[in-house]
């Protein structure tokens, strides 16, 4: 992409932001509604349409207005774009993303849900929020990793904030019995129409020490790139479910995606865009620890 291009793209992503962002403020200011739902969803389409970022689904995502805590891994800022782009929903990030220009005021305005990872007492408050948010009906996206990897392997899930799924199950006047986790796996398959390899991966993943300018400017540079999202079996997480058993259930369900999408082993119709709805695994309260 030229430079002339990209500063083409980045003005009518400016120009989308300016038409989007008055609706979705006010639509913030007098209730949670529809637009204020919707309109990230529509600025992180135009974005990756505009930089030939192509998304494809498979397995079943969870219902429209149906709650859920989904738990992802975390290759690059680009999840972020991605994920907003399928459907209403917000994340759990880290407190220091809400300084960053242009990034923070984008997390804000899609209803991030700020963590200061140094502070252990962080945990409780968070949990209570997005137990909040869940039994509202949201969808909330937590990166288990708690960081960005390479995309080639997966980092063991932290827990801690899985105890939102129970806290909204002991909401007071709460009607929930189960709350929904659903794993889901982010893989970048394919660039320019070939198989990434492992030289390029540096050009698509954010992760470690890597500084952003750079990086971007080998995104910007080497063309279209195919994006997988996989949609795990969903775990229904009930008042006696063990949430470390529960987190490693879903860590496992994201490595065999992200294994399965790497080597091109996927079962017959696994990377159909739709799919039957696959069966709820249910952790008894019976069979686990306390």
């Amino acid at each position: 992409m030229t430079r002339l291009g990209t500063v083409f793209r980045l003005l009518i992503c400016v120009l989308a932001f300016a038409v989007l962002v008055g609706p979705h403020l006010l639509s913030l200011r007098f209730g949670r509604g529809r637009i204020a739902a919707h309109t990230p969803t529509y600025f992180h389409r135009i974005f990756l349409a505009l930089f030939s970022v192509r998304v494809t689904q498979s397995g079943t995502p969870p219902a429209l207005g149906e709650p859920a805590l989904v738990l992802s891994n975390h290759i690059s800022w680009l999840d972020i774009l991605v994920l907003g782009s399928l459907r209403p929903l917000s994340f759990v990030a880290k407190s220091e993303i809400s300084g960053w220009p242009v990034v923070g005021t984008l997390a804000r305005l899609q209803r991030t849900v700020f963590i200061d990872r140094a502070r252990r007492a962080a945990t409780a408050s968070v949990n209570a929020t997005v137990a909040s948010r869940l039994t509202d009906g949201d969808l909330i996206v937590l990166f288990a990793e708690g960081t960005t990897g390479d995309g080639t392997r997966l980092l063991p899930f932290r827990s801690s904030l899985v105890g939102a799924a129970r806290a909204a199950i002991d909401a007071e006047g709460g009607t929930r019995d189960r709350v929904r986790l659903q794993p889901l796996a982010l893989t970048y398959p394919r660039r320019n129409g070939l198989p990434v390899v492992r030289s390029e991966r540096p050009g698509i993943a954010w992760y470690g020490d890597m500084e952003l300018a750079p990086h971007l400017a080998v995104f910007l540079r080497d063309g279209p790139i195919d994006v997988h999202v996989v949609w795990g079996d969903p775990i229904a997480f009930e008042a006696g479910t063990d949430r470390k058993r529960a987190t490693a259930m879903a860590e496992a369900s994201v490595r065999r995606a992200m294994q399965a999408s790497v080597t091109g082993r996927w079962e017959s119709g696994a990377a159909v865009r739709s799919v039957p709805p696959p069966g709820t695994e249910t952790l008894p309260a019976s069979n686990i620890a306390a």
